[in-house]
């Protein structure tokens, strides 16, 4: 009896896993995009993005004049890496490299939607040895240009304090620090050191409201400033 019992661990484990996986996400996902259709508050604020299932994503906080070579040029002057995209399979390498402490300096970030479409550019930072930690942003390629024709970007950076299960959907993903003004600081004060940024500029009051919860469920509060930074012309 006792071999048999033993034996059915595994098959209850592969159960569990497997109705996890279909309840992170196929059925979550679901029931948050049946939510969104019925409470237009959802994405009522243009000054915040979306994820795919049409729930709050993270606020937008940075801005960017310049070509989309420039962009990426003082990104990674900064030492900030373009991020991959993610998915089921880059789910569990997350998880992976979490518990075996690998870094990645290129590990994925979650999708997220503005003006219809996910984001252009995402870049991110790594903190340590551990992908749990670590700076990130995703940029927008708006329609508007400035005289000179350059066009202008806008992005959402947030802090990325550890590994766990969304708090919305049950997925694996990254929980976000709240002070996402920190992140926005932190973001320009390492463009000003690379001397390609020509000029920053503070648009106050951009955020009417001043605190929320992103897709993941992970609480957030702003200053309401948009920081805005024109790249010098390469």
């Amino acid at each position: 009896m006792r071999k048999r019992g033993v034996s059915l661990i595994p098959k209850v484990l592969a159960g569990l896993l497997l109705c996890w996986l279909v309840a992170a996400y196929f059925l979550a996902p679901l029931i948050w995009e049946g939510v969104a259709s019925v409470d237009p508050a959802l994405d009522a604020d243009p000054r915040v993005t979306q994820t795919g299932d049409h729930h709050p994503g993270d606020p937008l906080n940075v801005a960017l004049v310049g070509t989309e070579a420039e962009v990426n040029a003082i990104l990674q002057a900064a030492d900030w890496y373009p991020a991959a995209s993610l998915g089921l399979e880059s789910d569990l390498e997350i998880a992976a490299d979490t518990v075996l402490s690998r870094p990645d300096d290129t590990a994925p970030v979650s999708s997220l939607y503005l003006f219809g479409r996910k984001e252009d550019l995402a870049f991110e930072q790594p903190v340590g040895d551990n992908p749990r930690h670590r700076h990130h942003v995703r940029f927008w390629k708006t329609d508007t240009v400035t005289e000179d024709g350059r066009p202008r970007w806008i992005g959402a950076a947030v802090y990325d304090q550890r590994v766990g299960l969304s708090r919305a959907t049950g997925q694996i993903t990254h929980v976000t620090a709240p002070d996402v003004d920190t992140e926005r600081d932190y973001l320009f004060e390492c463009l000003e050191k690379t001397g390609q940024l020509e000029m920053r500029s503070d648009t106050a009051n951009f955020h009417e409201q001043r605190e929320g919860r992103n897709g993941g469920g992970d609480p957030w509060r702003t200053d309401g400033s948009l920081y805005v930074g024109i790249i010098r012309k390469q």
